[in-house]
């Protein structure tokens, strides 16, 4: 099978770091937050990753409390060489309290969290570690720091960080090279391009695109999160896919369907082909992280890399993201655009 699967092209993902597939995979749903999930189509798509050249598997330690990690662990191990291996901190649950919440960058608590995540993932080294979200009652600094610390120490490879303004991200380049930033980027979601992306590219750090298919609504799986997903699903939680906004953002999404159907292609493809291509518009590596449960739509996923949008379709999908209704969070204290100032 898996001589029938073609491989994507690889990139540098930033200046010094590893070579990845230009399209990666985020593995938070296939064992959190989208409901009921099967372990079998799971491992199975997991397995469809790597026959696919997609090589950068994201996770992190809030996933499940830590179990998206462990559900990880034997498919790291059969493929420890061949994958580009991230996850993060920063965002602290606890399994014996569902309403515990923080967000901890204190370095104590960075020494703390990666021993844990080491040994849920059952490995020695982590190639890819992000600071999930930012306290900014801690000095960068500090943070950075120690996880530079972590670096010479040889349990990390590459620092990352998400959600963070481009300020921040210049301040914490300058204690430690940062490989990746890693905020939510898409047709629909486009803050990052305020700041982030320009000291990005500026600095010769990748960018990770999360949710870059607006969490499935982009592809058509769902029109409103309401009436539709069960009430374990996080996408319930998040303003633009439900009611009034859901309905008034699925009207945006006529260009998508345009265009898809007149390339043959399915609307995730195109809006995948979108985000790739924002790689030659502001002059930086862009590898986006979609999340799936099945093997055809890793498959599927993975042929966007392989189609260029032209000018005329990058003009229809332009104005979208200035219209959607509704924002990405019920809470966006902790994002980047909540700094921008």
């Amino acid at each position: 099978m898996s001589n029938a699967v073609e491989q994507i092209g690889k990139v540098e993902l930033g200046s010094g770091g590893p070579l990845v597939g230009v399209q990666g995979f985020g593995a938070m749903g296939i064992s959190a937050a989208y409901g009921q999930t099967d372990d079998a189509a799971a491992r199975d798509t997991l397995e469809a990753t790597v026959e696919a050249g997609v090589t950068l598997i994201d996770t992190a330690d809030m996933y499940g409390v830590g179990a998206n990690e462990e559900f990880l662990a034997p498919f790291v191990a059969a493929h420890r060489d061949e994958i580009t291996l991230a996850t993060k901190f920063g965002i602290e649950y606890r399994a014996d309290d569902p309403s515990y919440r923080a967000i901890r960058n204190d370095p104590g608590y960075i020494k703390t969290a990666v021993e844990a995540s080491l040994r849920r993932l059952d490995v020695e080294v982590i190639d890819l570690y992000y600071m999930h979200r930012r306290d900014p009652a801690v000095p960068l600094a500090e943070s950075v720091g120690a996880m530079a610390d972590l670096v010479r120490e040889g349990k990390v490879k590459h620092l990352g960080l998400s959600e963070v303004t481009g300020a921040e991200l210049r301040e914490a380049h300058a204690v430690h090279p940062i490989a990746a930033l890693q905020t939510e980027w898409s047709v629909f979601s486009r803050d990052v391009e305020r700041s982030a992306v320009g000291a990005a590219a500026a600095l010769g750090v990748a960018f990770v695109p999360y949710s870059p298919l607006g969490r499935g609504f982009l592809t058509g799986a769902f029109t409103d999160a309401s009436t539709e997903l069960s009430t374990s699903d996080f996408r319930q939680l998040l303003p633009r896919f439900s009611g009034d906004n859901a309905k008034a953002n699925a009207a945006l999404l006529a260009p998508l369907h345009k265009i898809a159907a007149h390339r043959g292609a399915t609307t995730a493809q195109i809006a995948l082909a979108w985000v790739q291509q924002r790689a030659q518009v502001h002059g930086l590596t862009v590898v986006p992280i979609p999340g799936t449960r099945k093997r055809s739509r890793l498959l599927e996923n993975a042929a966007a890399t392989r189609i260029v949008l032209t000018a005329e379709e990058l003009a229809l999908l332009e104005p979208i993201a200035g219209q959607v209704a509704g924002e990405r969070y019920s809470d966006m204290s902790l994002t980047s655009a909540a700094r921008e100032g």
